[in-house]
């Protein structure tokens, strides 16, 4: 399906039928028939034994929309995903039936600068799993190219394959910040998101990691995985300045990378005002898509920002090491 697909329409009488989840309308999902696309010599056809519900599923439901990306007609949903190999084309020789994969949701046109470049998740003709007007993969079995499949080693199980995706997001931070040895790391949103981030960064060698929150279930789950402390903030912006002082005080040095996770004008807020002069602020994620944040003062003391943007690529192939 990340290669294309037909409709429930289109599906032939009398065949096997592959069956999806598709987005028919506002909060609404049908199980219906979803054809597969013919088997290409360098692709193979998965079984899929895991797929995750995404933020991004969950917009597309709600609104059928995410940023830029409208939902105009049925789609199938889902991009988080692992499965079983059951069929390869002819030329593939890198994978055999059996095998258990995760699969990278994004295919790059591989031909352009910028996938030349190694940063093919901004590649203009990027086809993503579950992005408009791209089929997803919530689906008895889809074909994907054989180059984007991941064997998983014997410990990973494919719930866990289904999350090199999001853990990706984490990693790809991490990467673009410069995380390592002696950058201590606040994170900004201890969703799904937040908590892959800081997982990631502790991996990378941060020394101490704060994880800001609304809610106390979102921090006991940041503290059980490794936080070195967490801070319950409000959603109201004239707190901004006095919760600041208590996350510098419970990080108890510097903050030289925030990660916003949430990317709400408070949190970015939040995160400017707390990082020291000369650090890295980076928003991961979709946040609004408007903002209003203290730039000029960050600016003055040379808080660098940038933007992470997964919905269409976030370094999942990188990940694996290409």
């Amino acid at each position: 399906m990340g290669k294309g697909g037909k409709s429930h329409e289109e599906a032939s009488i009398g065949e096997e039928e592959n069956m999806a989840a598709w987005l028919v309308g506002l909060n609404t999902l049908k199980i219906q028939p979803f054809k597969l696309p013919p088997l290409g010599p360098r692709d193979v056809r998965v079984r899929m034994k895991a797929v995750g519900i995404c933020g991004s599923d969950v917009h597309y439901l709600k609104t059928l929309r995410l940023a830029d990306f409208v939902v105009k007609e049925p789609m199938v949903i889902g991009h988080e995903c692992a499965g079983i190999i059951e069929e390869v084309g002819g030329e593939v020789k890198n994978l055999v039936p059996g095998d258990r994969v995760a699969l990278e949701p994004g295919i790059s046109c591989w031909r352009c600068d910028l996938c030349k470049e190694g940063r093919y998740n901004l590649c203009p003709e990027m086809k993503f799993f579950a992005t408009p007007p791209v089929h997803g993969s919530l689906a008895n079995q889809v074909v994907h190219p054989a180059d984007l499949c991941f064997k998983l080693p014997d410990n990973v199980s494919l719930e866990e394959g289904a999350m090199c995706e999001p853990l990706s997001v984490g990693v790809h931070a991490c990467r673009r910040a410069n995380i390592g040895p002696g950058k201590n790391v606040l994170v900004m949103g201890a969703g799904p998101i937040g908590l892959v981030t800081m997982l990631a960064a502790r991996a990378f060698g941060a020394p101490r990691i704060v994880v800001v929150d609304v809610d106390d279930n979102r921090l006991s789950v940041a503290k059980d995985l490794g936080a070195d402390g967490v801070v319950k903030v409000s959603t109201n912006m004239q707190d901004v300045p006095e919760e600041v002082e208590r996350i510098c005080k419970v990080m108890g040095a510097g903050v030289d990378v925030s990660f916003d996770c949430a990317g709400f004008n408070k949190t970015m807020s939040t995160a400017l005002s707390a990082t020291r002069a000369g650090g890295k602020v980076c928003l991961v994620g979709m946040g609004h898509s408007e903002m209003t944040v203290p730039l000029t003062p960050a600016a003055a003391r040379c808080v660098w920002h940038c933007a992470l943007s997964p919905p269409k690529g976030d370094g999942f192939h990188k990940m694996q090491g290409g």
